[in-house]
């Protein structure tokens, strides 16, 4: 896998875990609102899009532990930060969910 590839995987991790976040922030605005419902569906949608993210990377991951030599840029390194920040953020939001839902 040359640079390039990892760059054209970096993108879509990062496009993937973008749309998550959006998800993400969105659901705290409707749990807010006392909206449990779809806070918890847009969760769900975000949780689809953290899957295609890992995905993406287990590519990579897989083809380093099969012995290629994978070219690692920014890019790639700017990705995996992306994908772990919004993995985080999906679990504390899934608590701050369950806050606003036991205040209510």
């Amino acid at each position: 896998m040359n640079k390039d590839d990892v760059t054209m995987v970096g993108f879509e991790i990062v496009a993937f875990a973008g749309d998550a976040r959006s998800k993400l922030l969105e659901a705290l605005k409707k749990a807010r609102n006392n909206e449990f419902e779809m806070a918890r569906t847009l969760v769900k949608q975000a949780e689809e899009c953290l899957v295609e993210a890992h995905n993406s990377q287990t590519k990579m991951i897989q083809q380093e532990a099969g012995g290629e030599n994978i070219e690692i840029g920014f890019i790639a390194v700017h990705a995996q930060d992306h994908l772990m920040t919004t993995i985080l953020l999906k679990d504390i939001i899934e608590d701050f969910i369950e806050l606003y839902q036991r205040k209510g």
